[in-house]
């Protein structure tokens, strides 16, 4: 059962579902096995396949809290750290763009607290910047050239769903950037950004 997680290591994205075909009891062991080894980036991997089955919010949750007990030293930066209820469609929507390699600018998403305001408790903010998402998160929460929504609501970046459209065409990252927050807003996520 093993060598279903040694096919993929550190580079394997996690929009390549590599999980998919394997059965939720089959999941729940590999993933017990992982705590056992601590091993935070097959365990994320875990999690992510059940996230986009659509499991339960509460055992989505749950395990979060196991893997960051007992493997937070390798969980890969993409796996939220809380459980998003439209997860897999950011996922399927940012998967519609394609990657323009030989650039320096980088598509970036940010979750956003909305829970003081609205029904839903979050949104999402569309960017790119020639930094790294972390980066240019960090820049927000200090104030610089920070959008405000950030700022005031920025919980964490959305690395996963736009790993590969990274270092790209700064025309064509201004064009995904726009394009990527319309199609998520025609899903019906509160976006931000994507100006």
């Amino acid at each position: 059962m093993t060598s279903l997680l040694d096919n993929f290591d550190a580079a394997t994205s996690p929009a390549s579902r590599p999980l998919r075909f394997v059965t939720n009891a089959m999941l729940e062991k590999l993933f017990n096995d992982v705590l056992k080894n601590h091993d935070g980036l097959r365990g994320a991997h875990c999690i992510h396949e059940w996230w986009m089955r659509g499991e339960m919010a509460a055992n989505i949750e749950a395990m979060l809290a196991k893997l960051w007990q007992h493997a937070s030293a390798s969980i890969p930066e993409w796996l939220p750290m809380q459980h998003i209820n439209w997860l897999s469609t950011v996922y399927e929507v940012a998967g519609r763009f394609k990657d323009i390699k030989n650039g320096r600018s980088n598509i970036y998403l940010v979750l956003l607290d909305y829970s003081d305001s609205r029904a839903e408790p979050h949104g999402i903010y569309v960017g790119m910047s020639k930094y790294s998402a972390a980066v240019r998160f960090d820049q927000h929460k200090a104030g610089v050239r920070a959008a405000g929504s950030v700022l005031k609501r920025g919980l964490e970046v959305l690395t996963g769903p736009v790993l590969h459209l990274q270092y790209i065409k700064r025309s064509e990252a201004e064009r995904i950037e726009e394009q990527l927050a319309e199609a998520l807003r025609a899903e019906g996520l509160f976006v931000q950004g994507g100006h």
